[in-house]
């Protein structure tokens, strides 16, 4: 039996046809298109994981959600002091220098106490780039640089300053400090590093530098240098004299090896007009509550006179 299809009916099947597929087609772009967002969003998202926080960032006051950013100032500021950490732990009954060790509710009690008064802690290349006019810092920058690379800088300090939207200053010593013993191991000190913190460093040894032959000084502070930049990939601008010890001829090795400078444990704060090989610190002991921390800082605030041209570690009393 044979059925014919008149012109109009051929032409409602035709229309119908067509419907369908449009609406198939439209249906497949729109999961075509949902794909593409997705997967643009998925690597917008990766990248942003994966980005390192830049100085500008941190100087803008990157901080944890719900907390202002850091107001900026147009320039780079007169003065800025740098706080020197060592153990952030109570102290050992055999410690030979009790005194080096904070604990933690006091050290958190302390950078609560700095934010409060207006501080927000920056690295020493955010305040060189500062002086130099090419980055603004908060209004009230602060250094916390932390010495020899002991283990409580990343398992204590590091959490607290986290907390606040805060970047610290390793002072790494190479050897004679193994994880066994307390300090730092690799994953640790890259830890910090993705965390924003700036890598600086005493050396290998925490020598005291001023004993050394050139050679031994040479391996000391430039070898130093080149280690932690090939094993950590950053640039490692400054030195931080061990303990202090430094004269005229440790000076001239820091700046062969290409640091742009370096610390020492003169008191006072760093200015612009200072030598950027010898800016002083603020050596914060144990015992110190918070508001003795700001009254530490405001009463050493006009240092007229630069640190020595031979330093040392102050002796105990």
């Amino acid at each position: 039996m044979r059925f014919d299809v008149t012109p109009r009916a051929r032409r409602r099947t035709h229309g119908r046809w067509l419907t369908l597929v449009a609406a198939l087609v439209a249906v497949a772009g729109a999961a075509t298109l949902g794909l593409f967002l997705a997967s643009q969003q998925r690597e917008a998202t990766t990248a942003r994981r994966a980005a390192p926080t830049t100085a500008a960032h941190v100087a803008a006051g990157s901080q944890r959600a719900g907390r202002r950013p850091a107001p900026l100032g147009h320039r780079g500021p007169e003065r800025v002091p740098i706080l020197m950490y060592h153990v952030i732990a109570p102290p050992l009954a055999t410690a030979p220098f009790p005194g080096l060790y904070v604990p933690p509710a006091e050290f958190a009690a302390q950078m609560q106490a700095l934010e409060r008064a207006g501080y927000h802690a920056v690295t020493l290349d955010q305040v060189r780039a500062s002086w130099l006019g090419g980055l603004p810092l908060p209004l009230r920058p602060i250094v916390l640089s932390f010495d020899n690379g002991y283990q409580t800088q990343y398992t204590k300090a590091l959490p607290i300053l986290r907390r606040l939207g805060w970047v610290g200053v390793e002072n790494i010593q190479l050897t004679g400090l193994p994880p066994s013993q307390g300090g730092l191991g690799p994953r640790q000190v890259r830890a910090l590093v993705a965390a924003g913190w700036e890598l600086d460093t005493q050396g290998f040894s925490h020598a005291n530098l001023v004993q050394l032959d050139a050679s031994r000084l040479h391996y000391e502070v430039a070898v130093a240098r080149s280690v932690i930049r090939q094993r950590y990939h950053v640039p490692v601008n400054w030195f931080c004299y061990p303990s202090g010890h430094y004269d005229a001829t440790v000076i001239e090795a820091v700046k062969a090896a290409g640091y742009v400078g370096a610390t020492t444990v003169a008191p006072g704060w760093a200015r612009p007009a200072d030598d950027p090989y010898r800016l002083p610190r603020l050596r914060v002991l144990g015992g110190t509550t918070g508001p003795a921390l700001i009254a530490l800082i405001a009463d050493s605030r006009n240092n007229p006179e630069p640190p020595p041209v031979y330093g040392s570690y102050p002796k105990r009393e």
